[in-house]
């Protein structure tokens, strides 16, 4: 029996109509990074947990720390997924250090956050550059896992006109190297992060973040195909909270958001509460 299998996790609970047939569903995830105790994270649940239904067309992920996939797997309510926020390149074998995304989805996580831009940029190491996230991206798609997929340009690119460009040549290695497959499972998402907003408190207006994501979804219309730009999903990822949420989620290519330190609160549910009705 599968870990995740054995796990009693409690009820959630909807509200409101499902997502009409044929119509993207929201996708609110939630990025830990690397914060949390277990004191602090089952706290966390606890209050996840009691926090109210969540809105019928929308879908809940938070990735969390590897350290902390077990205890969300045993514990928190069972309508929120549970996401890794990385994955290797490799499969099982030689690699100290690596947790690689068959073990993954062995011990029931069902998403992988890939490309963020905390990763491309590196730690005090080199960073991932975008040919390396496509092929990691390829890989966790190829073990059974979705793959939110992060893009975004930094504040100095926004101010030269060139965020376009720039979010083009992070998607351009994965066009090349997914097939229509990949990309028609619905396993894949685009999640737009300008980078100058990450953790910074500047959030792009809804009409800013729209006309991104409206060229992302043209972008992918003429590179991968219409009817793959038509069902994926692009998430907002620039300091999305409780209070611009209702604003962003308005927007017609806006379908949910990746959600850092908001997502470490009860704001996290104020931004999944503000998923417009279908």
């Amino acid at each position: 029996m599968a870990f995740a299998d054995s796990c009693s996790r409690p009820a959630g609970s909807s509200t409101g109509s499902a997502a009409p047939e044929g119509t993207r569903k929201y996708l609110l995830g939630g990025n830990w990074k690397s914060n949390g105790t277990v004191a602090s994270v089952e706290k966390l649940i606890a209050d996840f947990n009691a926090a109210g239904p969540i809105p019928a067309n929308a879908e809940v992920v938070v990735g969390v720390p590897f350290i902390h996939i077990p205890i969300c797997l045993q514990s928190l309510r069972s309508d929120i997924e549970i996401a890794a926020q990385n994955c290797s390149l490799t499969g099982t074998g030689a690699y100290t250090g690596e947790v690689c995304a068959s073990q993954l989805k062995d011990i029931g996580v069902t998403w992988v956050i890939l490309g963020h831009s905390e990763r491309r940029e590196g730690f005090g190491m080199a960073g991932e550059d975008s040919e390396l996230v496509a092929k990691k991206t390829k890989m966790a798609l190829s073990e059974g896992l979705k793959v939110m997929l992060c893009i975004g340009e930094k504040k100095e690119e926004r101010e030269a006109g060139t965020t376009m460009d720039v979010c083009a040549e992070q998607l351009k290695p994965c066009a090349e190297i997914l097939s229509k497959e990949d990309w028609a499972n619905v396993s894949i998402l685009v999640a737009y992060e300008p980078v100058w907003a990450i953790g910074t408190g500047l959030t792009a207006t809804p009409e800013m973040a729209q006309e991104t994501h409206a060229s992302i979804r043209q972008w992918m219309a003429e590179n991968v195909g219409a009817d793959i730009a038509a069902a994926v999903r692009i998430q907002y990822g620039g300091s999305m909270k409780g209070e611009n949420a209702d604003g962003l989620l308005s927007q017609t290519d806006i379908d949910g958001g990746l959600i850092g330190g908001a997502s470490l609160t009860l704001d996290f549910f104020k931004c999944i509460n503000g998923v417009p009705s279908p």
